[in-house]
């Protein structure tokens, strides 16, 4: 499994929205950040919980230039049930990411448990920051759905790192 490296380009991503248009990674062009949400399907409670609280919040976000997208491998059938039935307000919805892209990104892929409403493989969470020169800035990948990041620390430490200029940190990794 490839480790992004923060401060270098990460893999550029281009995938259909729920709202019938198109996200494309390249062409984002944010004041300070494009943040991606990879969540784990529209399964997986947890993830409706930090997806609606994270819809409820866009603005604190992007009020300090930052674009927010939130991307699974769901097909476009169960991301539709998602952006139908979930409160995520305004809340972006890629779907459609394919197992190889994920792996890309260093997403943990697991496969569907015997009698569950999962789909037969799909990614497990990660939040990334991306410059807009295509740089990681920041990541978090876990291999199991619990212990997102908090919005209220995350969003007080982004405020930090853009006011005060804060470097990209993990460039030695």
């Amino acid at each position: 499994m490839p480790q992004l490296i923060p401060g270098q380009k990460v893999p550029d991503l281009d995938l259909p929205l729920t709202i019938d248009a198109r996200f494309e990674l390249s062409k984002q062009e944010p004041e300070n950040y494009t943040m991606l949400v990879f969540y784990r399907g529209k399964h997986c409670p947890i993830c409706k919980k930090y997806l609606t609280q994270l819809g409820g919040r866009l603005s604190d976000f992007t009020d300090k230039g930052i674009n927010v997208f939130s991307v699974s491998m769901d097909s476009p059938e169960r991301a539709a049930v998602a952006h139908e039935e979930w409160e995520t307000h305004d809340l972006p919805i890629a779907h459609s990411l394919t197992e190889e892209k994920a792996r890309e990104w260093g997403l943990y892929i697991s496969e569907k448990r015997d009698g569950s409403e999962e789909p037969d493989k799909f990614s497990e969470p990660g939040l990334f920051l991306v410059k807009p020169d295509g740089t990681l800035h920041l990541a978090v990948v876990q291999s199991a759905p619990f212990t997102r990041p908090d919005l209220d620390d995350l969003l007080e430490g982004l405020t930090y790192s853009i006011d005060e200029g804060y470097p990209t940190r993990g460039t030695l990794t």
